[in-house]
């Protein structure tokens, strides 16, 4: 009986070249508003899965989805204004 061998060592998957790039990081922190706010609109709605939306649930929804917004508006506000260079001429 001939055994079975792996061609590549297990710790592959755990190569440095696999590990995020400062710019990745940099993305993530930037974009980190809008993960959190994301996360507070899901817990919002989570809330409500099992029972029928009440009063105080739906504004925590609604406000929660206004953040979410503003969240994302601002990300993009930053980043439109990075890319853009110059001014109105």
């Amino acid at each position: 009986m001939n055994p079975i061998v792996a061609v590549q060592d297990a710790v592959t998957a755990f190569a440095d070249f696999m590990e995020p790039t400062d710019a990745e990081l940099n993305a993530i922190e930037q974009e980190m508003p809008v993960i959190l706010a994301d996360v507070d609109l899901l817990d919002a709605h989570i809330v409500t899965l099992d029972r029928t939306p009440t009063e105080v649930d739906e504004r925590r929804i609604r406000r929660a989805r206004r953040r979410a917004l503003a969240a994302r508006v601002a990300l993009i506000n930053r980043t439109a204004g990075a890319t853009l260079s110059g001014g109105a001429a």
